[in-house]
């Protein structure tokens, strides 16, 4: 078994980007893997205050994930600010030689690609393997309750976590290869 950060990268309570994240941690866990879920608005302003129980548990789930599963809207052609906000609590020592699968919730036409490109960028910052494979998932992918229906959409997060789990494997053997 592995265990899996599946992290919901909106701040919004009812976005349709925790649709995703939770079509994501459902299929990991009937694979059998080990789920650790969590929304980027529980945290503070990254350098602001002192260090919350929030910062401390996503710091904790990053150290001892052996991937992850981000799941974004796209504000203005980026990431949101608060999944921004929650990657600056990391250090390359958290997602290092992990691989990441990611995923974007647009609100139609070609948007959500270039938020995607952006995580890509900031996720290179931190060393992780973003998986070459990403999907973006447009209004008519959901239901009226904002989670992840129809087929198609449902194929496309099966086969992000299929991969997510192959690349993770992989990671793992070879991390104990090393060793």
């Amino acid at each position: 078994m592995q265990k899996f950060l599946v992290v919901n990268g909106s701040p919004r309570r009812g976005g349709l980007t925790r649709g995703l994240a939770s079509k994501a941690a459902e299929l990991l866990e009937r694979r059998g893997e080990q789920v650790i879920r969590f929304d980027v608005g529980e945290l503070p302003l990254f350098g602001v205050g002192e260090e919350t129980e929030a910062v401390q548990r996503w710091r904790q789930a990053a150290s001892e994930a052996d991937g992850f599963f981000i799941a974004t809207p796209e504000y203005h052609n980026g990431i949101s600010g608060a999944l921004k906000n929650a990657l600056d609590f990391l250090g390359s020592h958290h997602l290092e030689r992990k691989p990441v699968a990611i995923t974007a919730a647009a609100g139609g036409g070609k948007g959500g690609i270039n938020a995607l490109n952006n995580l890509r960028l900031v996720l290179r910052g931190l060393y992780a393997w973003v998986l070459p494979q990403q999907w973006v998932a447009d209004p008519g992918c959901f239901d009226a309750r904002g989670q992840l229906a129809g087929e198609s959409g449902i194929t496309a997060v099966k086969e992000l976590v299929e991969e997510l789990c192959y690349f993770a494997a992989a990671a793992k053997k070879a991390k104990k290869e090393r060793q």
